[in-house]
Parts: structure tokens; C-alpha cells; sequence
């Protein structure tokens, strides 16, 4: 369980569950590297892991989730690294491209900040050849007008909405 002094929204596990039988219909887990982005508590990261993906890194500004995450990963033996870093400077700076690009923002962004995460993967080519940048998001946001949009899926109060560049 994860402290609850952590400023998180973790993804419901509802939404999560769908997210995952969507995912495992289109890639082998066990070859895939992926970038959690606003990784939180590390929900998404370590159901990668325990699902077998080859790499994880997990990104966030507040110490306290880097420290949660890189605790549990050390207990679990799982593939994850975990950076402390604002996720825009994380993604104006590296050079490691993912198969999978989640990133769980928290839901009150600009419509702008959001729009640059989507422009920041295309313009970096952080994505590999065939795979996804996945942003989480209220129902209130629309993304379907960035670069790269490929579809969108609703569970709750939560939206999925897939990009392809």
C-alpha cells in the first residue's frame, strides 16, 4: 500500500484492467520497453512488470513516489529505473525510445499542456517503430486534435486516448 501522503490519482483499477487487455492483444510483454511518465505510486509501471516487460523507466518530480517506486521495485526484483525529473525536461532531454509511452498527468492541465507531451514524443522520436503513446485524462479533454492521435477509450470518469507517429 502505498503512502498516502503521495499527491497521486492512481489509475482505477477498472481502467487499468481494460488498458491492459487492449495492450495484450497487440505486443509481447516480455519484449517490451516501456516509459511510465507522471508514474506516481508506479501502478502502471509495476503491472508492466509483473507482466514480464523487458524494461521500465518510471518518471517523477516528487521524491517521495521515486522513493516508493524504487523501493517496491527493489522487493519485487522487477526491471525498473526510476528518474526524479519534471516529465517535460525528461522529455526534451533523453534519448530512449519506448515501445509503450504511458503518461497519467494529472487531469486539471491545460488542454496545451497536455497537447505538448504528444508534440514533445513526436519530436523527439522517443516512440519505437509500431508502438504507442498512451495519455490518461478526465472525459473533459479531447486530444483528438494533437499530432499522432490514433483512437480513444472511455471507462468512467477516465479516457485512454492512443497516439501513432
Amino acid at each position: 500500500m502505498a503512502p498516502q501522503k503521495l499527491p497521486v490519482r492512481p489509475t482505477t483499477d477498472f481502467a487499468k484492467e481494460a488498458l491492459f487487455n487492449i495492450l495484450n492483444n497487440q505486443f509481447y510483454f516480455d519484449e517490451l520497453t516501456v516509459t511510465d511518465l507522471f508514474a506516481g505510486t508506479g501502478n502502471i509501471s509495476f503491472e508492466f512488470a509483473s507482466r514480464g516487460a523487458k524494461s521500465i523507466t518510471a518518471v517523477d518530480n516528487h521524491a517521495g513516489c521515486v522513493q516508493y517506486i524504487s523501493k517496491i521495485k527493489n522487493e519485487l526484483d522487477f526491471p525498473i529505473q526510476t528518474v526524479k525529473s519534471d516529465v517535460f525536461t525528461y522529455l526534451e532531454k533523453t534519448r530512449q525510445k519506448a515501445d509503450i509511452i504511458f503518461t497519467d498527468p494529472p487531469y486539471d492541465f491545460s488542454l496545451e499542456q497536455f497537447s505538448k507531451i504528444p508534440e514533445l514524443v513526436q519530436k523527439q522520436e522517443l516512440l519505437n517503430e509500431g508502438g504507442l503513446l498512451i495519455v490518461e485524462h478526465s472525459k473533459h479533454t479531447d486530444l483528438s486534435e494533437c499530432p499522432g492521435y490514433s483512437e480513444h477509450r472511455k471507462y468512467g470518469g477516465s479516457v485512454f486516448t492512443f497516439f501513432e507517429f
